[in-house]
C-alpha cells in the first residue's frame, strides 16, 4: 500500500503582477508625494509661517509611517484598489482645505 500526499483543493494564486499592480504602485507614489506637499502647504497657510510647513511635514511623516504599518511597505506590490481610492479622496480633501484657507 502506498501513501499518496493530499493535493490542495485549489492551486495557489500567484502574487499580483502585471500592469495593474505597477499602475497602483505608481499612483501610490504620486499620491503620497503630492499629499505630503499639500499637507505642508496647508500647515503654511494655517500658521502663516515656515513652522506650519514643518508641522505639515512631520504629520506627513507620521502618515507615511502609518501607511507602512498597515500595508507592510510604503509601496507594496499587492495593493488594493480601495487603498488607492482612499488615498485619492484624502488628497482631494487636503487640496479643498488648502483652497478654503487661501480663498
Amino acid at each position: 500500500m502506498t501513501l499518496n500526499p493530499m493535493q490542495p483543493a485549489h492551486p495557489a494564486k500567484p502574487a499580483a503582477s502585471g500592469k495593474g499592480a505597477d499602475i497602483k504602485t505608481f499612483a501610490t507614489a504620486v499620491l503620497l508625494t503630492f499629499g505630503t506637499g499639500v499637507l505642508m502647504m496647508d500647515g503654511w497657510a494655517l500658521l502663516d509661517s515656515g513652522f506650519g510647513a514643518f508641522l505639515g511635514l512631520v504629520c506627513a511623516g507620521f502618515g507615511i509611517f502609518w501607511w507602512r504599518s498597515i500595508h507592510g511597505k510604503v509601496f507594496p506590490r499587492e495593493l488594493s484598489t480601495k487603498s488607492v481610492v482612499i488615498l485619492t479622496v484624502l488628497n482631494v480633501v487636503l487640496m479643498l482645505l488648502l483652497l478654503l484657507q487661501v480663498g
